[in-house]
């Protein structure tokens, strides 16, 4: 851990808060940490995931046949789970992947794709994947945010979706970057991407790549300016 102590309960795990002495508005720091080779990293807090044109993750039958006719997510995937030492997902989210990955042939169930601890956040019973390292949980983020950084131990945690959740990760000033890959589909409703308003001020562009004949990854950073 670097040097930095007494963090604000409010803000969670990985940011500081300072405030300064002659009354102006505080400031939220993201946490640094010390990697292997002794030099400083930022543990980020990052909601990446796909979009269609028109700004939604999902039908209005909460169906991906629309993004699923393109195939693999490209590239940044692999580099990006590399990074990610704890995961965040909503029910909705939980449930498709049962439905459409983990269980898709009843008799041959898959296993759960994911090696990094898995927060599922639920008001209500869901299956559970046997030797899957996924715990459920339920309430404000903020302070189950403080165990999952604790648990990804340097790297990032990275929020599945849905759009809310992230959200909710967002209005508790914890999310630090959303990565966005649009696809050439619109939907005309379904799951909006990020029911939050961002403007002022507004996200900052960190990167935008193409990816073969389809996708579009967009990079913006949050301010972390407290309001």
């Amino acid at each position: 851990m670097s040097e930095w102590s007494n963090f604000n309960e409010t803000a969670g795990f990985g940011h500081e808060t300072i405030t300064c002495e002659n009354g102006c508005k505080p400031i939220l720091v993201r946490l640094c940490v010390n990697s292997e080779d002794g030099n400083d990293q930022i543990v980020k807090t990052q909601y990446y995931t796909a979009t269609s044109l028109d700004g939604y993750i999902a039908d209005e039958k909460n169906s991906l046949d629309w993004l699923m006719q393109f195939g693999e997510p490209g590239d940044s995937y692999p580099p990006f789970i590399a990074q990610v030492g704890a995961i965040a997902m909503g029910s909705t989210t939980y449930e498709w992947m049962l439905e459409h990955e983990i269980n898709r042939d009843p008799e041959m169930p898959k296993p759960w794709p994911y090696e990094q601890p898995t927060w599922v956040f639920t008001t209500r019973a869901l299956p559970v994947i046997p030797n899957a390292n996924i715990r459920f949980c339920k309430g404000k983020v903020a302070p189950i945010h403080q165990d999952m950084a604790a648990a990804a131990a340097g790297k990032n945690i990275w929020v599945v979706g849905g759009g809310d959740l992230a959200g909710q990760f967002y209005d508790e000033n914890l999310l630090d970057e959303l990565i966005i890959t649009i696809t050439p589909v619109t939907l005309g409703g379904g799951a909006p991407l990020f029911p939050r308003k961002i403007a002022a001020p507004p996200l900052k562009l960190v990167s935008v790549q193409q990816y073969g004949k389809h996708y579009v990854e967009v990079r913006y950073e949050i301010s972390k300016s407290a309001t």
